[in-house]
């Protein structure tokens, strides 16, 4: 017969296991299924006057994941980002984008993407927390996020091609 010291023990080793299994499901953390749909892995090509730059994004498909962005995120790698594609999430043609940093401690160079896949603008290093609202200045099919200061550091420039599979 098991002591009653054994059967706490028992009783707290099955607790704390399936707490350990809920950590990794994500019920006592943020991240939820959806979120984790939001981050499919997509390849994209920057070919610039120095090169083809390879990065390995993120993408925001639908108005939620767009809104969201890479809101609240340290965890951001240099060949990384976010790409906002199609953009406006709910279709219809190319339109200007209005960004902002607002819950984003990581600045970022958020580079937007005519329908041709060429760069119009590149916001260099926004400010972290900033509502100021940062614009493409022309319609745009996609937005890019990068990590701040990629794309000064890689020499990518407006009028560079963007790639991906589409």
């Amino acid at each position: 017969m098991i002591g009653t010291k054994a059967l706490v023990a028992i009783v707290a080793a099955l607790g704390l296991g399936a707490a350990g299994v809920a950590v990794q499901t994500g019920v006592f953390s943020h991240d939820t299924p959806a979120k984790d749909a939001a981050k499919t892995l997509l390849p994209i090509t920057i070919a610039s006057a120095n090169g083809t730059h390879s990065f390995t994004v993120e993408r925001a498909v639908t108005p939620a994941e767009q809104e969201r962005g890479l809101m609240y995120r340290t965890d951001l790698k240099p060949d990384g980002g976010m790409l906002f594609w199609p953009y406006p999430p709910e279709g219809g043609g190319p339109r200007q984008a209005s960004f902002w940093m607002k819950n984003t401690p990581t600045p970022l160079d958020i580079l937007f993407i005519r329908a041709d896949g060429t760069i119009a603008t590149i916001a260099e290093n926004t400010v972290p927390f900033s509502e100021t609202p940062v614009l493409s200045r022309e319609p745009v099919a996609a937005v890019l996020e990068l990590v701040g200061g990629r794309a000064a550091d890689l020499g990518i420039a407006e009028g560079d091609k963007v790639t991906w599979e589409k």
